[in-house]
């Protein structure tokens, strides 16, 4: 890996030539729309997180621009996500917002080195089965979270973990109000309904009417209910005192340095979650408008924007989908649109900020319960039958960690997981198989002096149970090892080999390796296998049975 300060090149840069006043008209366009759909979403996550509401608008202005100025991405849009409510929920519960915001931040630092060092791509390693598994056990988390303010339960306070949730709202279920669960209910079938008629309208000449976004029309609509019934639901003005029609000032909370290691599994949850979010949101983005992002800058930019947001009472933020995917069929073309959204966020809150307090919540918990359920993948789940058993398993162990234990450690157990499946697959694809006269005839009748093995696949650390098989299995004067087929070679398969060698040797055995090439050449060297080796090597396995035979035949006399 290469270090190059040369390698921050935002893709606002590539996009400016020949950018013209009809693509500036599309992208304020889509901008704006992007914003008022941000507008419920952002405040709805925040206050989902245990925070105010105005965290999650100061998130998607101060982010969602720093992310598209400087994001690797054309139409990207960043900003508080549904992935992040549980964890920072987590983070709030156990260590305070000064050590969130410390926690933010030093994820931003990760995900700026990631980038720099050019990690993008390893991210896209991370199996599907983990992703999917986290996400569908954060998505029952965000429902689980909700179902508090839908019900309008006179709760104290929640707490983080899901028995003791479940135990929570069971004594409280007698405590829900029934004004609160009608406009809930309300807002969330006025939801689907309009999911519904925007796909019908998709393809005729009214398909304007279904591109307005539907959590605003359900906000509206149980906005204008509440007022205008005067319904005793709680609100954001009644919970909150409103929203600060003002910008957000440098904010230094105190926190202890020495708190930071115990922050280290929280902060690498949020820089992984961030990460992933991110790129795959990237990814999908590049499908639809035929592009290619840069994951590196993508990861630097959100560096930026998680280490900056937090100070001005924001929260972590990533890349979303559903308001990216927005972005792009609303006509953009250039991360301009993307800073065009968080400008408009930026005048509804230093004009419009007084209304928001008349916004339900039992509305903006219709709106998480309708985006969680989309966001998670639940096919996935009757469709597990037709994979093999190691990824069934993960993606269910990492889905029952993240609902029932924690998602720090689902993400632990999910990762140990991956590395022990990739581990298992490459080592299984590793094989030895003994040389028979049928590829040499002239190994015909010499079965009790001539040993010969070919290796196919990787020799490495899940795999030298090959070698140690063979010297089980030693009983001839002179061994022919064929390497031809190996093409990969670590520190620990060239540890094999050279006990191998010195098993040989007290047998005395004669060792004769064949086709060494070029990876595996290089790791002999580096190791001093090499050196060992001195004497032993032959080009080819034809060479090298000559030899062995001619060797045999020597020792026979």
């Amino acid at each position: 890996m290469k270090f190059d300060l040369n390698l921050f090149r935002p893709k606002l840069l590539d996009t400016l030539p020949g950018y013209d006043r009809q693509q500036l008209a599309k992208d304020i366009g889509a901008g704006i729309t992007v914003g008022i759909v941000a507008l419920p979403l952002a405040m709805a996550f925040a206050i989902a997180s245990g925070l105010k509401p105005e965290s999650g608008l100061f998130t998607a202005i101060i982010a969602g621009f720093l992310i598209s100025a400087l994001g690797g991405s054309r139409v990207q849009i960043g900003g508080p996500a549904g992935a992040f409510i549980v964890i920072v929920f987590g983070i709030l519960e156990h260590y305070g917002l000064a050590n969130l915001i410390l926690a933010t931040a030093m994820s931003g630092v990760l995900l700026f080195l990631m980038g720099l060092f050019r990690l993008g791509t390893l991210v896209r390693f991370i199996p599907v089965s983990v992703v999917i598994g986290f996400t569908n056990g954060i998505a029952v988390l965000i429902m689980l979270s909700q179902i508090k303010d839908f019900l309008g339960l006179k709760v104290p306070a929640m707490p983080a973990d899901f028995f003791g949730i479940l135990n929570t709202l069971g004594q409280h279920l007698h405590t829900a109000e029934l004004p609160s669960v009608l406009v809930a209910l309300g807002s969330l079938s006025l939801l689907i309904g309009w999911m519904r008629l925007g796909r019908r309208l998709e393809n005729t000449r009214y398909k304007s009417i279904g591109a307005v976004p539907g959590s605003i029309i359900a906000l509206l609509f149980a906005t204008l209910a509440c007022a205008g019934l005067s319904l005793p639901v709680e609100t954001i003005g009644s919970k909150f005192g409103g929203i600060p029609a003002q910008l957000p000032t440098l904010q230094w909370p105190e926190f202890s340095w020495g708190s930071a290691r115990f922050l280290f599994m929280p902060t690498l949850t949020l820089t992984l979650l961030g990460a992933i979010e991110s790129l795959l949101c990237a990814r999908i983005a590049d499908g639809l408008i035929d592009d290619r992002h840069n994951p590196n800058q993508e990861l630097m930019a959100q560096g930026v924007a998680n280490f900056v947001t937090p100070f001005f009472g924001g929260m972590p933020a990533t890349g979303t989908i559903a308001r990216t995917m927005t972005n792009i069929k609303s006509g953009a073309s250039s991360p301009i649109a993307g800073m065009v959204h968080a400008l408009t966020l930026l005048f509804i809150v230093l004009v419009a900020a007084p209304l928001a307090s008349y916004v339900p919540l039992s509305a903006l918990a219709a709106i998480l319960l309708f985006v969680a359920w989309n966001m998670g993948k639940w096919r996935e789940f009757m469709h597990l039958r037709q994979y093999r058993l190691p990824y069934r398993l993960t993606l269910l162990a990492v889905f029952f960690l993240t609902v029932v234990i924690d998602l720090t450690v689902a993400v632990q157990v999910g990762l140990v997981a991956a590395c022990l499946t990739f581990i298992y697959r490459i080592s299984s694809l590793s094989r030895s198989e003994a040389v028979s006269r049928l590829d040499h005839p002239s190994l015909a009748g010499q079965e009790r002096t001539v040993q010969a093995w070919r290796l196919y696949g990787a020799l490495f650390f899940g795999a030298v149970k090959l070698i140690e098989e063979i010297e089980d299995k030693l009983g001839t004067p002179v061994l022919v090892i064929d390497l031809k087929n190996v093409i990969y070679l670590d520190s620990s398969g060239a540890d094999a080999l050279m006990n191998l060698i010195h098993t040989c040797h007290k047998r005395q055995v004669q060792l004769i390796v064949c086709g060494l090439m070029h990876q595996p050449m290089d790791i002999a060297q580096r190791t001093g296998l090499l050196d060992h080796l001195e004497g032993k090597l032959e080009a080819d396995l034809a060479t090298g049975i000559a030899r062995a035979l001619s060797l045999g035949a020597s020792l026979a006399r």
